[in-house]
């Protein structure tokens, strides 16, 4: 016999050095041919289908407490040299088939549950005998067991002839698997522990001895076979003889028997029958039972029903009594203030009434009974007759109220004395009914549409007088100079007064208007939202606020009315707006009054336009205070005011601009030009006035301004051009110059001042180059012909070109240099003669000095490149010429 490859140690230490560095110890290898096929089917050996040789290696890998075992197949690279082609884990191998197909019973297939794709047929492996076959599949078995507690099913191998075989090759198995380690506890597997493992595993020693005394049992010749049979007969014929001779002898007593049964049968029948009968007398009375005790539960049940049905019919009657009481106090009772307790009592009832007989307080069963019905109609009288009554009174007593206050006139304003307006007692009278008008809202929520047009009416036309009588001894009472202020105008002269009277007095008349009437208005809005019930949160501003934060505290002056209070049956939570509608009742309290509020910024802007400035940031304050739904309408009155203002100041602006422009004659003229000293002084009164939010005004109002003398003072300076720039550069130093200290802390003004110093520096250099030019005009003239013949030549060939020369260089510089101390002071007695402000003198001809030093160094530089053998007055020669003009 042909030594097994498993007994290979080469193979098994080319296996390892195949494996070196995955930690894995090869615990058997065996070499093998891989085919392909299907399951029970061996392959065909075809072209695509050839035998492959590989080498089967079981290794482990031990890693903390537990082991795994793997299934390693090598192939032979092209060098010969073994080396890794596919890892299967143990633990998923769940099938070991030996291929019947092969009678040498030498292929079998490995079957695994993790394969990608089972449809694919496994490889079909093929050892060299059956022993290599038995020893490999043992090796797995066995790893399978020790390593992983289970077993694969096996199909196709004799499970005795396995154990035999393994007893009979214990040696061979245990060569080269006695270090099998399994966690930290090392399993050694020596021979005998092989032996035991292999025949526990198969078959035990007792089922092995009870197997063969099986076996001998059925190990006999042919002629026992045929004796037991014949025994067999003859017992069976013995046995039926005995049976029919037994029968024949007890017949009489079958007979006796047979009657015993035929009498029991017919008492049987017999007793049938009369259960049948009694049991149809028991369900008659079963029934009779159950009708009776189902009228009983009827009687029972209407009983119950009729006991709770007086009881509800007597509360529901309780419910339709009407107190004649309180059917007195809703049908005539007074609303004097002394019975306004009871009548509220009343109406609290009628109120409880009618929601009693309302879903879900009635059942649904009673909503549509005739006399319910006829309750509510009955009810819903009552309480139109009293809703009618209490609006007519009401309508009446507040008319009443407001005509008798302004039938007095101490109430008013008077010449000589500015009259707080004081609302206190008419609030007073109106809190007595706060209750009442609540009541009504919950009895008729559309009741109170007239009576709050009614209230309006009467309170607009008291504001109205108030307002009027506070606004003309206002103005009255203020005295303010006559004094009128020109500012811009260029008609007058020079010498003509830009400084008006003090107009304060103005400003603080206005803000006296509003501290008193806008918060008086506030509460009046606040008071009559909560009076009339209008389901407005938040209406009344913080103390203090609703006046530009300059209210003091007042005890008489007190609006809140308490609602929340008042009425604890209602939500405080109620989130519904009924904005719209208090909107429109505020402009029927409050239209009209704006109109004296017109009049004090009429009269303002008369005094002093600048005023308006003031005017707008005390505005702007009390708008940004006024955060009240309750104070909307008061809102839309200070932004109407606050229109007004930007209005009016825009027409001041308009007019001052329109002055601007008379400037422009279409005449030449020289010199500063008078709107520019004077927007200096404008502007810092402007600034003078700033509050608050006027800002922006006095920024729109700088832009326009500057814009229109901008472009004013181009044109005027295009009606003589040889003088344009002298007049340009004048003016926008003077504006530079009056405007200094403003432009630093005013960031408007800061941009108009950069943007004059630009101009002012390009007028300064068209006017000194005219003027340097106009000197020196043949000298600068050549440089040009020479740089513009640079663009097209060569430097060198220059001096070849018609009139270019160095003759002609010569000519040049002898006839403009020749003199060239008096040309420079020609220039000087040009810019003098020309210019009106003293002051611009000096930086003007330092200017002019250093633009010709530049130019005379281009012209220098073009010199020395074209010309250079050429001499000419070096631009130091210059500089030193000019340094003592």
């Amino acid at each position: 016999m042909a030594k097994s490859s498993a007994d290979d140690a080469e193979l098994r230490r080319a296996c390892e050095a195949a494996i070196e560095g995955t930690k894995q110890k090869i615990l058997m290898s065996i070499r093998v041919a891989k085919s392909r096929g299907i399951w029970g089917k061996s392959g065909k050996l075809g072209r695509g289908n050839m035998a492959k040789p590989r080498v089967l290696a079981i290794s482990a890998k031990t890693k903390a407490k537990r082991t795994k075992a793997f299934l390693r197949i090598f192939k032979y690279s092209n060098g010969g040299v073994l080396e890794a082609a596919k890892l299967y884990k143990l633990k998923h191998l769940s099938k070991v088939e030996v291929v019947t197909n092969d009678p040498s019973g030498c292929t079998f297939i490995l079957g695994f549950d993790n394969l990608r794709s089972q449809s694919v047929a496994p490889p079909q492996w093929t050892m060299r005998n059956v022993d290599d076959r038995n020893r490999l599949l043992l090796c797995i078995l066995n790893t399978c067991k020790d390593v992983l507690g289970h077993l694969p099913k096996v199909v196709g191998i004799d499970v005795v002839e396995m154990a035999l075989w393994a007893k009979a090759n214990t040696q061979a198995i245990n060569q080269g698997q006695e270090a099998l380690q399994v966690g930290p506890d090392i399993a050694t597997i020596n021979k005998g522990d092989m032996q035991v493992t292999v025949e526990k595993e198969l078959v035990s020693q007792a089922e092995e001895e009870d197997m063969e005394a099986l076996l001998g049992t059925y190990v006999m010749g042919i002629g026992e076979a045929e004796a037991f049979s014949e025994r067999l007969k003859r017992e069976l014929q013995a046995l039926e003889a005995a049976n029919v001779h037994a029968i024949l002898e007890n017949e009489p007593l079958i007979k006796e028997v047979l009657q015993g049964l035929e009498q029991a049968t017919n008492c049987i029948e017999d007793m049938d029958e009369w259960l049948g009968i009694f049991n149809v007398k028991l369900r008659h009375m079963r029934e009779d039972i159950e009708s009776i005790e189902t009228r009983n539960n009827k009687l029972e049940m209407q009983s119950v029903n009729n006991r709770s049905l007086v009881e509800e019919l007597d509360a529901l009657i309780g419910r339709f009594h009407i107190p004649t009481e309180y059917a007195a106090r809703l049908t005539g009772g007074s609303f004097d203030e002394a019975c306004m307790a009871q009548n509220v009592e009343a109406c609290e009832w009628l109120a409880n009434a009618l929601r009693t007989l309302e879903v879900p307080k009635l059942g649904h069963i009673y909503a549509n009974m005739k006399s319910v019905r006829e309750k509510r109609v009955e009810l819903d009288k009552l309480k139109n007759a009293f809703v009618r009554r209490a609006l007519e009174f009401l309508q009446g007593y507040f008319t009443s109220v407001v005509d008798f206050m302004i039938n007095d006139k101490s109430y008013f304003s008077q010449r000589g004395q500015l009259k707080r307006p004081d609302h206190a007692d008419l609030r007073y009278k109106c809190r007595t009914y706060a209750r009442l008008l609540q009541h009504l809202k919950s009895l008729d929520r559309t009741c109170l549409g007239p009576l709050r047009r009614a209230y309006c009416s009467s309170l607009n036309l008291l504001l109205r007088r108030e307002a009027r009588e506070f606004s003309n001894e206002l103005r009255a009472s203020t005295k303010v100079s006559k004094t009128t202020t020109i500012w811009l105008d260029g008609s007058t002269g020079n010498n003509q007064s830009t400084h008006g009277a003090d107009t304060s007095v103005v400003s603080e008349a206005y803000g006296k208007m509003l501290t008193i009437f806008i918060p008086l208005l506030v509460d009046e809005s606040s008071f009559f939202a909560h009076f009339m019930c209008f389901e407005v949160p938040a209406l009344v501003p913080p103390k203090g606020v609703a006046d530009g934060g300059k209210r003091k505290p007042d005890a008489g002056n007190d609006d809140d009315l308490g609602i929340i209070d008042i009425d604890d049956v209602s939500s405080a939570g109620r989130t519904t707006i009924d904005l719209e509608a208090l909107n429109e009742s505020l402009r029927d309290l409050l239209d009209g009054i704006q109109e004296d509020f017109y009049a004090v910024v009429d009269w303002a802007y008369k005094a002093d336009p600048l005023r308006c400035i003031s005017l707008h940031g005390v505005t702007d304050r009390y708008i940004s205070s006024q955060k009240a739904d309750a104070a909307g309408f008061v809102r839309v009155l200070l932004d109407d005011l606050d229109n007004r203002i930007s209005m009016l100041f825009s027409r001041f602006v308009e007019e001052a601009c329109h002055q601007i422009e008379k400037n422009d004659r279409n005449v030449r003229q020289v010199g500063i030009l008078s709107y520019i000293p004077r927007f200096a002084t404008l502007a810092t009164r402007m600034e003078q006035y700033i509050q608050g939010q006027s800002r922006d005004l006095v920024d729109q109002a700088y832009t326009k301004f500057v814009s229109i003398m901008f472009v004013t003072l181009d044109k005027i300076s295009q009606v003589d051009i040889k003088y344009a720039d002298i007049l340009l550069l004048e003016n926008y130093a003077a504006f530079q110059n009056s405007l200094y200290e403003l432009a630093n802390v005013v960031p408007t003004l800061a941009k108009f001042y950069h943007q004059a110093s630009e101009a002012y520096e390009q007028a300064c250099t068209r006017f000194i180059s005219s003027i340097i030019y106009y000197q020196f005009e043949r000298l600068f003239q050549f440089a040009r012909r020479i740089e513009d013949l640079l663009c097209t030549i060569a430097p060198e060939e220059v001096p070849y070109q018609i009139g270019l020369s160095k003759a002609d260089l010569r000519k040049v510089v002898k006839s403009s240099l020749s003199g060239v101390d008096k040309s420079i002071s020609a220039m000087y007695k040009k810019i003098q003669k020309n210019l009106s402000s003293e002051e611009l003198l000096p930086s003007l001809w330092d200017k002019c000095k250093k633009d010709f030093l530049d130019k005379y160094n281009s012209f220098a530089q073009l010199v020395a490149k074209v010309y250079p053998a050429e001499n000419i007055p070096s631009v130091s020669e210059m500089r030193d010429i000019l340094a003592p003009m």
